[in-house]
């Protein structure tokens, strides 16, 4: 496959080191382009739930596809999130073309980009709520791993799959989103520092809109995740637009989606329900 040229790509939530990361499908994007600038924004390595048992080789080629674009002379900024917070007490640290930080600021084409996680403005990861979140995270990753015991059950019976950790995952991020007004801060904190662009990621839910108030406007962008709905932002010719992942685009490198192990699930989820019997 010929790479795309794009000046611009901005990945977020990619969650490695989780079952639900879709590393096989990002390998496949990232072979597929030749970024000027990469931004990674946040939540990219999974600090909450990693654990030695699981770190399988298609999250490593993932990690070794980004060194690749490095190599090749893309600039690469890893901006930090929350799940990757562990990495914020070597902040602004630049080797080569890579850069690690919690915000950035780019001019792009004469106008100002203000791109950070967005975890800031959710109270649900911050003080006692913390705790729930990290509940929260465990079982969304159970979820998943169920969903996909019942579409592997479905594909032998010839039927369509179904999503059921989307849909919760969307649920939750509304009332995520309603509680702390996520976007609407953003937007009027990046319209107040006179912006013409402010992108987030965070609650998993690709976006591009104006949002305008009596203060000014401004074009608010989420790039999403790789755990549900497969996107990134790419900034070519003067505008930003939401890419999205299709396997029929990527033909030649589709493989077999394997199962879950049944005991392995089995363990998450009695973890999952003594966590909670313990708080």
């Amino acid at each position: 496959m010929e790479k795309r040229s794009v000046d611009v790509v901005v990945l977020s939530d990619i969650h490695l080191g989780t079952y639900g990361c879709r590393a096989r499908e990002l390998t496949n994007y990232l072979r597929s382009i030749s970024p000027n600038i990469l931004i990674l924004n946040g939540d990219i390595i999974d600090g909450w739930q990693f654990t030695k048992r699981y770190f399988p080789a298609a999250h490593m080629l993932v990690l070794k596809e980004i060194i690749n674009l490095i190599t090749q002379g893309a600039r690469v900024f890893y901006i930090t999130g929350n799940h990757d917070e562990m990495l914020r007490r070597y902040t602004d640290i630049q080797i080569g073309n890579f850069t690690l930080t919690d915000k950035l600021v780019l001019e792009i084409d004469n106008k100002m980009t203000w791109i950070f996680h967005g975890d800031v403005f959710d109270n649900t990861t911050k003080g006692s709520a913390r705790i729930l979140a990290k509940l929260g995270s465990r079982g969304y990753q159970v979820l998943i791993r169920f969903n996909r015991c019942i579409n592997y059950v479905l594909n032998l019976f010839g039927q369509e799959r179904v999503s059921i950790s989307k849909r919760v995952m969307a649920g939750v991020n509304k009332a995520v989103s309603k509680v702390n007004d996520f976007e609407l801060i953003a937007a009027e904190l990046a319209i107040e520092k006179k912006y013409d662009y402010v992108i987030c990621g965070h609650i998993h839910q690709p976006q591009k809109k104006l949002v305008e108030t009596k203060a000014g406007k401004v074009t608010y962008l989420n790039s999403g995740d790789w755990v549900e709905h497969l996107t990134a932002l790419e900034y070519q010719q003067n505008e930003w637009t939401i890419f999205e992942y299709q396997d029929k685009n990527f033909p030649a490198t589709q493989t077999v989606e394997m199962r879950p192990s049944l005991s392995v699930l089995t363990d998450e989820i009695n973890f999952y329900i003594n966590s909670l019997a313990a708080i």
